[in-house]
């Protein structure tokens, strides 16, 4: 399976001289926690709705400042045609919930390991399905043919 498989959501992105205010609003809207700063469509970093009470909200940081001085840097990203277990490495690594999705330079979404949660839980059911099936239902062996 491939990144761009896993995306969930339209990308959410906001420009850099944007507000605080402005990427609060967005996320709202959006129903996001997270939104990928751009320049030019290419990310150069990543606010969350925790960065936004960290660092502006909790020390009495004005509603109109740049959302560029409260986002994380660097973007850690992850190709959209890389293959889905490449991002668990990062995700452990880097200690991270989010990585930003790029064909090429260009933003294309977020991954998170919400998303490979649910991927993952999937697959467990559809293994999980078969053996359920046997412990509730007993096992049915097929006849065997008669001889004489």
């Amino acid at each position: 399976m491939r990144v761009r498989d896993a995306l969930r959501r339209s990308a959410v992105a906001i420009m850099r001289e944007q507000t605080v205010l402005a990427a609060a609003q967005v996320m709202r809207d959006a129903g996001v926690g997270a939104l990928v700063v751009v320049d030019d469509d290419r990310p150069v970093g990543i606010v969350t709705d925790r960065d936004l009470v960290t660092r502006s909200l909790s020390v009495g940081g004005p509603a109109d400042a740049r959302v560029d001085s409260v986002m994380t840097t660097p973007v850690v990203t992850i190709a959209a045609d890389a293959d889905l277990h490449g991002s668990f490495a990062l995700f452990r690594t880097n200690g991270l919930r989010r990585l930003v999705v790029v064909d090429g330079d260009t933003f294309v979404g977020i991954v998170s390991v919400d998303d490979l949660l649910i991927d993952l839980a999937a697959d467990l059911g559809d293994l999980a399905r078969p053996i359920t099936a046997e412990t509730v239902f007993g096992h049915h062996d097929a006849p065997v043919p008669a001889t004489t």
